[in-house]
């Protein structure tokens, strides 16, 4: 983010030589220990009592859902819990269009909604019948509500709110107006370049069989082939089920981040907003280190790579792998780093904040 400048946080530790394959569950738990060992077991130790409300804030496409997943995964599944505020809202929409849940739902609505709509315009608006009316911030709040009494031992992420300007007020009064106990609540800043989301969605391709998302630049699959009239190189599912099936661009990806252009510019004025916020601890992730500093920080297994391809004599295609280099917001040369070290970070600066 332009002009922002987020602490690089170093993941090389000395002692630590092996080198692990962080796309593969158990490979990335044993990193996970041998990096975090000690912060793990405090922060499992914390939630076997204690909860915490956590509010996940960058730009859309930026790694919010990721990198909780991954301290989730490292820390229990059990005891955190990832909320984002689309997902509640298209899950109260089902549960209202089918009825499971619906009475439930409506109860908690009337004790907890305070807002200018009767309980029937508010569920007109959930299901879309309303289109003049927007979600408001009261009903997301009591939405929010809703979705976290029915977590009641669990620590939370909540992703996705506040995601207009008049919603920051309600953001920082959340905990209080959600009866959240009296346990902390903080911000996560998650700084990344939008050379980077740019990428990502213009690489994304997708099973047409089984919808699987993948990137041909970014995380290939098992097979690649080659189209024998533009010469391009593809990817093919490798889902057995999918029999090889031809991955192929959604429509719209090959315009990168131009379509979200104003949701980002609008996550950015947030973003910087809150940054300036006194009174609530914040940790702050990022996911660029420039290339002239990074070996420093890092080790070369936890930077994203790059891959091309090449079609050998034989007609065998050759993989190649690189490290991926772009330029963060202020024009650096710069590596992007995988997820497992941006949650490490994640990990560590949360048992701090939570004075752990």
């Amino acid at each position: 983010m332009k002009g922002v400048d987020f602490p690089i946080f170093k993941t090389k530790v000395s002692e630590v030589t092996e080198k692990f394959n962080l796309n593969d569950p158990e490979e990335r738990a044993r990193y996970f220990a041998a990096k975090a060992g000690p912060e793990i077991e405090k922060l499992r130790k914390y939630l076997e009592k204690d909860t915490f409300l956590a509010f996940l804030l960058g730009k859309k496409n930026s790694g919010k859902g990721t990198y909780s997943k991954l301290f989730m995964e490292a820390v229990g599944k059990d005891r955190v819990g990832h909320i984002s505020v689309g997902d509640v809202v298209r899950d109260v929409h089902k549960a209202i269009e089918i009825g499971e849940g619906k009475k439930e739902l409506m109860e908690s609505l009337t004790k907890n909604y305070r807002g200018f709509h009767s309980l029937e315009q508010v569920e007109d608006i959930i299901l879309g019948r309303d289109t003049k009316s927007l979600v408001s911030s009261e009903l997301i709040v009591a939405l929010l509500q809703y979705e976290i009494s029915r977590r009641p031992r669990q620590a939370v992420f909540i992703d996705g709110f506040p995601r207009a300007l008049d919603q920051i007020g309600y953001s920082l009064m959340l905990k209080q107006v959600l009866g959240y106990r009296e346990d902390p609540d903080f911000l996560v800043f998650i700084s990344v370049p939008e050379t980077v989301i740019d990428a990502r969605i213009k690489a994304r391709v997708i099973c047409p069989i089984c919808k699987t998302p993948r990137s041909l630049k970014l995380a290939p699959t098992a097979f690649v082939g080659q189209d024998e009239k533009t010469g391009e190189f593809y990817l093919m599912c490798d889902n057995p089920s999918c029999n090889k099936a031809r991955m192929v661009t959604k429509e719209g990806d090959e315009l990168g981040i131009e379509p979200i252009r104003d949701r980002l510019e609008l996550d950015d004025k947030i973003f910087r907003q809150l940054l300036n916020l006194k009174g609530l601890p914040q940790v702050k992730l990022r996911n660029s280190i420039p290339k002239d500093v990074a070996w420093d920080y890092v080790e070369p297994y936890e930077v994203t790579p790059m891959y091309s391809y090449k079609k050998e004599a034989g007609g065998k295609i050759e993989v190649l792998e690189e490290p991926w280099v772009i330029s963060d917001a202020d024009g650096v040369e710069s590596v992007s780093l995988l997820p497992a070290p941006v949650a490490l970070g994640f990990i560590k600066q949360t048992a701090e904040v939570l004075g752990l």
